[in-house]
């Protein structure tokens, strides 16, 4: 400013009028930017002394100084200066008032102008477009005499800007049928519009009119066609478009950066971020949101905290992600830090915000914290009814998250299926069934994930028939080959005990990620198919890209056990670490415990035990148990035992096996002694279980067990039948 006042100060305005009033117009414009209300003031004294404050250049900077800075007895004062009837002063005052959300003043002043010019229609087009009254902006742009390529462009942009895509693209054939030649504004909201609605075909045939127009290394242009190229999944033209522009700002970064952020390169992700020559809230947001929702949060906080001590303020957006980072990491220290700023600076009852509030408090294990959150929501959306109703479930608080399931008001498929993950993950598999059957009901279609819960229910009760009834709902709606519910599909057959038709999803699936293989590869082991388990892991090795994780190694491992390939079990166990680079964990090491035992190498096993890096879990004792039993060797047994009891003083089954192992070499003394140990101790022989499947409905006996509700009935009926079969053996 200083420098400017110099320059001032330096010229005649007698001599150089011209020069002078473009510095004062210059000077004025920069106060009414900045806001510097004071100083514009100062230049108003000054200019009424040098007597050019009525010059209309002059004049009209001023009145947007005041209209900017909303001074009303300033601006009342220099609109008595001019004529009533002035256009340019009117312009002023119409777009002052649309700014200001006075729509309706606006309207009254465009109506009262004796004469209006393009730049009158077109701030009142684009005004009513900006404020969503979408139909009185068409109302004006109908009856505009000066249909130029800037009110076409307004009323295109104000479209798009409101959702209305599909109405802003036969606007634009509109316009090309006029003869109007469009801009790189229309351009780009037209390239927009394209994306949003997915017609990537005519998205291409508007780039060639770009190319034709000379409009390709416009700045915005070249931006709506990183984004239209991200939506049609065209990577490499994004970063050629990219690649070639002249010219690039924060936009344009974030662009690109979103191309990878969505393909999930995490790492090209990071390294254009951190190569951005300036980056804004949403570029921050995109790289922390991301980093969130893959599962990295500590890389997210970091990202948040550097954010901050750049001075950035966070959105919405960027605080509910971090929220969401910190729910994941169980960080609630952190997380109350970040709920006390949100209520500082007043967005803690913003719907979003809440609804990761909601998440962090229940993932922490505070669901009632979660539920005073949930309350102080104004305007609830079933985002946050799904998160409230999911923190209860995760609690397994399962009354209240049904209670609350039930009282939201329009209920989508992520609500449904929310609720029913939270019986699942509680295991009441009969539950789930009984609230798929409503959801069926309702009209509601389920989703992806739901289906997967709910064959997961199946799976579990070993309900094949209603597995069955589910896979023909999906094959109705045609997601059969969708790679998770595929996998969920194979899962369930393969429990159920129909190995066959798990095969024959697992071989149908067009695409297989590592959950698809494992699930085969262990459902087949564990349904006694040892043998093929391996050889389709040795497949998976050969034809796909997949790595093996620690569960597919497991399964590995167990095939080779029940197969009694204690070798090439323990070439595996040893290739974890130094081929597949996953360190084993106990349930591995008590897998090859299991290895040696079945194959009789007790002592080998015995001493696998003993040298475990770690404390051995319970049941690798109870493997080594198994083993001596089989094989009868009582002084492994006893060593063994003992140490199982010292681990598990609750577990009954290393009493139970050491008893008969005790049985099988007549040692009757040590069993009575076990047997009378284990009264003492309250311990028992787990009952076996058993079910049935009846009219939709699953029924669950457990031995010696009268908690079913026909028990009476079925207790009877089965002494009915003891004294039929008594009586036929007495007539033979």
């Amino acid at each position: 400013m200083e420098t400017t006042s110099k320059t001032i100060w330096d010229i005649n305005p007698k001599k150089r009028f011209k020069a002078y009033v473009q510095t004062c117009v210059s000077l004025l414009k920069k106060f009414s930017n900045q806001g510097l209300i004071t100083q514009g003031n100062v230049f108003h004294a000054h200019l009424i002394k040098k007597g050019l404050s009525s010059q209309k250049y002059i004049a009209t900077n001023l009145l947007i100084l005041y209209l900017n800075c909303r001074k009303f007895a300033a601006i009342d004062q220099i609109v008595k200066e001019f004529d009533g009837s002035d256009l340019v002063v009117h312009n002023c005052l119409i777009s002052a008032n649309i700014q200001w959300g006075n729509l309706d003043q606006a309207r009254t002043l465009f109506d009262e102008m004796p004469e209006r010019n393009e730049v009158s229609w077109t701030a009142l087009i684009s005004g009513f477009m900006k404020h969503g009254r979408v139909g009185e902006s068409m109302w004006y742009f109908e009856r505009n005499p000066f249909q130029n390529v800037v009110s076409w462009t307004a009323a295109i942009s104000g479209l798009v800007r409101n959702g209305l895509n599909f109405e802003a693209l036969k606007l634009f054939f509109r316009l090309l049928e006029s003869g109007v030649r469009p801009n790189d504004v229309t351009y780009t909201s037209v390239l927009r519009a394209c994306g949003e609605l997915r017609e990537f075909g005519l998205g291409m045939s508007v780039l060639g009119l770009v190319v034709i127009s000379g409009f390709e290394h416009y700045l915005s242009v070249s931006n709506s066609l990183i984004t239209l190229s991200l939506r049609m999944g065209e990577i490499d033209l994004a970063r050629r478009v990219f690649d070639q522009m002249e010219k690039r700002d924060v936009v344009s970064w974030t662009a690109i950066l979103d191309v990878y952020v969505e393909t999930g390169d995490l790492r090209e992700a990071r390294r254009i971020f951190d190569q951005m020559p300036e980056r804004n809230e949403i570029s921050w947001s995109v790289m922390i949101a991301r980093y969130s929702q893959s599962g990295y949060g500590e890389e997210a906080l970091k990202l948040f905290s550097k954010m901050v001590w750049e001075g950035f303020k966070p959105n919405v957006s960027c605080f509910a992600c971090t929220l969401s980072a910190l729910a994941g990491l169980k960080a609630l220290s952190a997380g109350i830090n970040i709920h006390g700023h949100t209520i500082k600076i007043g967005i803690n009852k913003d719907v979003f915000i809440g609804s990761s509030l909601i998440d962090l408090y229940c993932k922490c294990g505070n669901p009632d914290d979660g539920r005073l959150v949930f309350d102080l929501i104004s305007e609830k959306n079933v985002v946050c009814w799904n998160s409230i109703v999911g923190g209860y479930s995760v609690n397994g608080r399962l009354e209240e998250a049904k209670e609350l399931f039930e009282l939201i008001p329009e209920k989508n498929d992520v609500s449904w299926g929310t609720i029913i993950a939270g019986y699942l993950e509680n295991g009441q598999s009969e539950k789930v069934l009984e609230i798929f059957n409503t959801l069926l009901l309702s009209g509601q279609t389920p989703n992806k994930s739901t289906f997967s819960s709910v064959l997961c229910a199946c799976a579990s009760v070993a309900s094949l028939d209603k597995g069955m009834n589910v896979h023909g709902k999906i094959i109705k709606l045609g997601i059969q080959y969708d790679i998770f519910v595929g996998t969920a599909l194979t899962d369930m057959y393969a429990k159920c005990g129909d190995i066959g038709s798990s095969k024959q999803v697992f071989e149908r699936m067009p695409e297989k990620n590592e959950i698809s293989w494992t699930v085969m590869i262990q459902g087949l082991a564990e349904s006694g198919f040892a043998e093929e388990s391996l050889m389709l892991f040795e497949e998976m090795e050969r034809t796909s890209e997949v790595a093996p994780n620690e569960l597919m190694l497991l399964s590995v491992l167990f095939a080779c056990s029940h197969c009694g390939l204690v070798d090439k079990g323990l070439r595996y166990f040893i290739s974890m670490e130094k081929v597949y680079g996953i360190k084993p964990k106990g349930m591995h090491y008590t897998c090859v415990v299991d290895l040696l035992s079945r194959s009789g190498r007790l002592n080998e096993a015995e001493e696998f035990i003993r040298t475990m890096p770690f404390q051995p879990e319970a049941n690798a004792f109870t493997a080594l148990l198994s083993g001596c039993n089989r094989y009868k060797d009582a002084k492994i047994a006893e060593r063994t035992a003992k140490k199982l009891w010292e681990l598990a003083e609750k577990n009954s089954a290393g009493y139970v096996l050491l008893s008969n192992i005790y049985a099988s070499a007549g040692r009757w003394i040590d069993v009575s002694n076990i047997r009378k140990f284990m009264r003492e101790r309250g311990l028992k022989k787990s009952g076996g279980c058993s079910w049935v499947e009846v009219r939709n409905q699953v029924h669950s006996f457990y031995s010696e067990d009268g908690s079913h509700f026909q028990s009476d009935e079925i207790y009877g009926t089965l002494q009915l039948l003891r004294s039929d079969m008594v009586g036929v053996e007495t007539q033979q």
